[in-house]
Formats: structure tokens, sequence, C-alpha cells
């Protein structure tokens, strides 16, 4: 065995060394486990790559390294992918401190519940004088603590809303965990005969849960926006008398003349200097193909070149980019859908003065009919107690998350927290088309052999592009020819080598044929045509019929495909809908008093996404559209959309009933702690009880047909 060097054990591995923060780049051409393995194998060659690794559900690579982004951008081209480096500044990746801050805070609440209960049942045994007096101390040497830590949450939003002047929820709930303590206290260190530190504890403990849970339904939505501007590009191409140079975006001018390479974004507006370029401004109209221009033709940032490279001259830079107007569109819709009241707010802006009001007339009353001022406190202390909206505050997070956690088996995620109150009143949808209610189709004629169908397939799974990934599909059964040295030319198609002859998948007029579809041509012979046509997706048509209200369709497509892919379904269309006269639409509808479910899949989707009513965005749908939206379909059908609409309108009935249920239990127990007969940890035994009954009714939710 040879010795280790000493010198060479001091190194420090690749792994020990701080390579820095990763790199992260968008990959919206990704669909499966074996674009996974392609992109991360691919990326292991390249000198100074660390380690790369895939997030499907993101669509999003991670690398890490000292290696230059453009080498990976390169790299994952020649494999197939089009891929952009995003801005990790303008990205929401901060983990979710609020939550285990809340997780933490309830297990400690309910650890020190259980402990100080357990010294009450000795206390409830029989214990006096001096052993209930330890017992006592005992517990509050527990409770007084974890009282301070774990009910900090309401403490603070309680010490917000008073600052401000007002009241809300978390004003009555405060007053009676500090009242309950503080009274506690008292009663012990005067050798009272009752302590409720378990009270105190058990109502944080229990309002905790409901805090939690209305927690997580909001952990998952992430601003739109961000996404929007991420996708920017931070570094361009300047033309200048001395040649090309890189130039951060934010020194761009209005009349910088930038050149924009094969696969880059265009990262201004501006006018086209080159006699001609193909572009992808999916983002902008929804309209899959790519669009042939003239010079002198208007670009905007965000588009894509996908054919040669083309130089533009700057007219709009900065805040004044389209990306960035559809940004700030997005963001104006999230605030606007964000200010929708919840079902629970608008309990609580009636409950919280109510309570503190009727506690203190309790005080009073029994102040002036006894003149004992500790037991007043006491009475006062037991209405607090009961009338605690523990149960209020977990009559909508413990349906929601009941009905979040079916939905998710059924295939939905749903990532907004009042996603579900507002699907239950939905009166009608607008769809977009392309991706949401289409999905493309390729069909071979009989004319094709079954060795050009193997050389297809073998060209097709290597292309990212739509169309081809749909012949791959088309061809699934087909086993792939031994294609080598596949290459795809951007805008163009895929070339490979097969038994010495160069074999091309493309469009017509690059395989120089006289019809511009996706052809396949086998060396010299002539190409042959595929016919590519658009498809329903999985389940619409049962969808729309079990909808049972308005449907319509709102795409920025060409008004001939829409109408005729529209009449399929007979519902109306409107085509030819750039992204700032699908969000007016939407405005327009609201205005008319309709509550408007938006599905949709594009960039151009983001903005109207995120200001309807409720939102719906595929899985196969950008990141930023399934970011903006409300809840995210993982499976690939729209069969089960009537039945997601039902469920919503059953958590909205549950939330209603626990409601309810926390009306009677207050109808009961209230009169009872006035009259003195509660004490209060009677009160707290009858809050918990009914808690427990509202978290048994949400659970209804899950078994409901």
């Amino acid at each position: 065995m040879t010795a280790a060097c000493p010198a060479c054990v001091a190194i420090p591995t690749a792994e020990e060394l701080d390579l820095g923060p990763a790199l992260q780049f968008s990959l919206p051409g990704i669909h499966c486990a074996a674009c996974i393995g392609k992109i991360e194998r691919g990326l292991a060659k390249v000198q100074g790559v660390q380690n790369a690794r895939v997030n499907l559900s993101l669509k999003r690579l991670s690398v890490t390294g000292p290696v230059n982004p453009e080498h990976i951008t390169a790299t994952l081209g020649t494999l197939g992918y089009e891929a952009y480096p995003l801005d990790l500044e303008a990205l929401n990746n901060a983990h979710d401190a609020v939550g285990r801050d809340l997780l933490m805070r309830m297990a400690v609440a309910g650890f020190a519940m259980m402990n100080v209960m357990l010294l009450s049942v000795a206390v409830w045994s029989g214990a006096t004088d001096a052993t209930r007096d330890l017992f006592h101390l005992i517990s509050a040497a527990i409770a007084l603590p974890v009282v301070a830590y774990s009910a900090q949450p309401f403490f603070r939003n309680a010490w917000t809303a008073l600052r401000a002047r007002r009241l809300n929820m978390d004003v009555p709930i405060s007053l009676a965990i500090i009242l309950a303590a503080g009274m506690s206290l008292f009663e012990t260190l005067n050798s009272g005969e009752d302590a409720y530190f378990d009270a105190a504890l058990s109502l944080t403990f229990f309002l905790l849960i409901g805090r939690y849970m209305d927690h997580r339904t909001r952990s998952a939505a992430r601003s739109a926006a961000k996404e929007l501007t991420a996708l920017e590009v931070q570094m361009a191409h300047r033309v200048t008398s001395k040649g090309t140079q890189k130039t951060p975006v934010a020194e761009l001018g209005i009349g910088d003349q930038i050149l924009v390479p094969t696969g880059g974004r265009v990262p201004v507006d501006g006018i086209l200097l080159s006699q001609n370029a193909l572009m992808d401004r999916s983002f902008l109209t929804g309209e899959s193909a790519a669009v042939e221009l003239a010079a002198d033709a208007i670009l905007q940032a965000g588009e894509i070149n996908v054919a040669a490279p083309l130089t533009v001259r700057a007219t709009a830079v900065g805040d004044d980019t389209t990306l960035r107007r559809m940004a700030r569109m997005v963001e104006t819709a999230e605030n606007s859908r964000n200010s929708y009241t919840a079902l629970a707010d608008k309990a609580a802006a009636i409950y919280a003065p109510a309570v503190h009001l009727l506690a203190l007339l309790a005080f009073a009353g029994w102040v002036i009919a006894s003149g004992d001022v500790r037991h007043a406190l006491n009475v006062a202390i037991a209405v607090l107690i009961i009338t605690c909206p523990c149960a209020l505050g977990l009559a909508v997070p413990a349906v929601s998350t009941a009905a979040i956690s079916r939905l998710f088996g059924m295939g939905y995620l749903v990532k907004h927290a009042t996603a579900l109150e507002r699907l239950s009143e939905i009166t009608r949808v607008v769809f977009d088309k392309t991706g949401t209610l289409s999905q493309p189709s390729v069909a071979l004629s009989e004319s094709f052999s079954a060795v050009e169908k193997s050389v297809a397939k073998a060209l097709a799974q290597a292309s990212h592009h739509p169309l081809s990934q749909a012949l791959n599909a088309t061809l699934a059964e087909i086993g792939p020819a031994p294609v080598t040295d596949i290459e795809e030319i951007a805008g163009q198609g895929v070339a490979g080598h097969w038994q010495g002859q160069t074999v091309r998948l493309g469009r017509g007029h690059w395989l120089g044929a006289d019809f511009d579809a996706l052809g396949l041509q086998i060396g010299d012979q002539p190409a042959k045509a595929t016919h590519a046509h658009e498809v329903l997706r999985d389940g619409v048509k049962e969808a729309l019929d079990g909808l049972n209200m308005p449907c319509e369709i709102v795409t920025g497509d060409a008004a001939k495909p829409a109408q005729r892919f529209a009449a399929q379904l007979a519902i109306p269309v409107t085509a030819d809908v750039r992204p700032e006269a699908k969000l007016n639409y939407l405005h327009q509808l609201t205005d008319q008093g309709e509550h408007v479910l938006m599905v949709g899949d594009g960039l151009n989707d983001a903005a109207a996404l995120a200001a309807a009513h409720a939102s719906i965005a595929p899985a196969s749908a950008l990141e930023a559209s399934r970011s903006a939206s409300d809840i995210v379909i993982l499976r690939d059908s729209f069969a089960e959309l009537p039945l997601l609409l039902r469920i919503a309108r059953l958590a909205r009935t549950l939330s209603k009933q626990n409601f309810a249920i926390a009306a009677l239990y207050n109808s009961i127990a209230i009169p009872i702690a006035l009259a003195g007969y509660a004490t209060p940890l009677a009160a707290a035994l009858a809050m918990s009880a009914s808690s427990i009954t509202v978290l048994l009714n949400a659970q209804r939710i899950r078994f409901a047909k």
C-alpha cells in the first residue's frame, strides 16, 4: 500500500473548497427523468463543474464549481436544451423560517401542557396546603417561560394592532393567555386553591395548531413578478466601433446597438437592424410557432432568437421594457388578489370587540354585585378563555388543510391560503388555448417505412422543440435507430449521421422541400412531411360538461386556428389577445360582477392568472405562470376540474359549519361563565372540546363524495 503524501492530505478536496453560490438556470424544455440524466451526465464532462443537479418540478438547474455560465449554456445547447441564467437575487429562495419557528413553539407548548396537566392531576385528586402550593409553583416554573416563548406570535400581532389603534383576533387571544397566566401566578403566591397554568398552555397550543395550518397553506405562494424579473438577461453584447463589448443590461441606453446570439433572449425593446429574424415570442402571444420578421420589425425584451445572430437598436431599456411592464402588471394583480378578505377575517372584525366588551361587562357587573374584585377578575378571565377564538381560529385552517390534502391526492396542488374560498365563488371560467386546452400532436402518413420511423424517433427524442416531443410521443412504440453526431440547429431542426448518410428532421424549407411543416430527410432522398395538429388535452370535454357555468377561450393565437379549435368544444373564443388586453378583459368581467377562474400556462397568462378571482395552471406551465396561479394541476387530465370546484364549495360549507359550532358552544358556555359557575380551568376544557369538535368536523371533507 502506498502511503498518502502529507502535503497532499493537507490540501482540501474540491468538495471542501468554497466554490461560491451555485449558478442557477431555467430549463423550460425538460420533461422527464431521461432529460435529467442526459443533462447531469453531459455537464459532468465540462471542466470546472463540481456538481450539477436538475429540479424537474421547478425546471431549474443548479451548478456549482468555478465555471463560466456561458460554457454551461453552450453545453446545454449542444445537448438540445435551451437554458437561461437566473438572477439569484431576484428569486425568492428563502427557507421557511416562519413555519419552523411556529412548529418549534407549538412543540414546546404541547410538551409543557402535558407536564402541567400531570401536575394538575395531583391537585384535582385532593392535594392541599403546602403540597398544592408546591405543585402550583412547579407548574408556574414550567408554564410562564413557555407562555412567554410560545405565545410570542400572538403577542407581536396584538401589539402591532393596538399600536395602530385597532383590534384583531390576536388581541383577545393575548389578553386571555396573559390574564390566565398572571391570575394563576397571583393565586399561587397567595396560596389560592385554583391555578390555571394548564389553561394558558392549552390555549397557546391549540391556537398555534391553527396558526401553523394557516401558514402552511400560505407558504407555497411565491411572487410570479420575481420569476419574470429573474428571466431578464443580465449581460448583453453591445456593438461598438471596436467590435462587441459585454455590458451589463443596466448600463444599456436608448440607441445602443445590441447583438443577440442564437438562442439568446432580447435584453431590450428595440428595432431589428438585421435583414430577417426568426423569433419565439410565445411569452407575449401564447403562439407556439416561431415568427419570421424582416428588418425594422419591433422586438420586445424577453423574446428568444431561434435562428441566426441578429442586431437590434434599443428603443426602451430598464423599467420601460415589455418584460418589466409585465412584471409590474403581475405584481399589481397579485396585490389586488391578496386584498381578498377571508371568511375568518370577516368574523374576526366582529368577534374581537364583542369579546372584550363582554369580559369588561362581566368584571364590572360582578364588582358591583359582590364587591369582590378577585372573584370578578376570575369571572372575567373565565369569560375571556371561554370566548377565546380558538375554535374560530381553527375553523378555516382545519378545513383548508383537510381539503388541500385530499386535492393533492387527486393531483391538485393548492398554493394560496384563500384559494378554496375564492374557488367556491366562481361564476365563469376563462381558458387559454395553446398548452392549456390543447397539446401538439404529429401524425405520420402510411408512406413512412419502419426504418424511417426509427430514424425519426432517434432525431425527435434529441430535440426539445414541442413538435419533436409530440412526434416522439407518437412513435412511443418504435425503437430509435443508432443515429450518431446528433446536433440541433436552432430554429431549423435536428441533424445526425446514420449508416453513412446525413439525416435531418426539421422545417420543410430547411430540408429543401416546398412545405413548411415538420419533415424528415434521409441522405439525398426527398423530404417527407409529417402532419402536425393540435389535440384536446385529456379530460377537457368532461370538464366542460361538468362545470355547469359559462366557459370561454381567450388566447393570443391567430383567429382561424383558435376558432377551429373552439368549434370542437362549442364554446366562444377571442383570439389575437395580448397580455394587457387579456388582463383588461378580466377586469371588465369583474366589474360586471363575475368571479372568474383563469386557466392558463404561458408567460403571457401570468398577469391574468394573478388578477383572476382564482386561477389554475397545468404542471407543464412555465414557472412564472405556476407561481402566479392558486392551484397547479399535477396530472395531464382536466377531467376532475368540476370535482375541484365542488370540493371548494364543500370546504366553504364546512367552514361555515365550524363557525356555527363555535357560536353554539359560546351560546351555552358564555351564560355559565357570566353566572360565575365556570372556573378558568373548566373554561379551558370547554374551549379544548370545541376545538376538537371543529377539527373532527373538518375531516369530513376527506370522505365526502
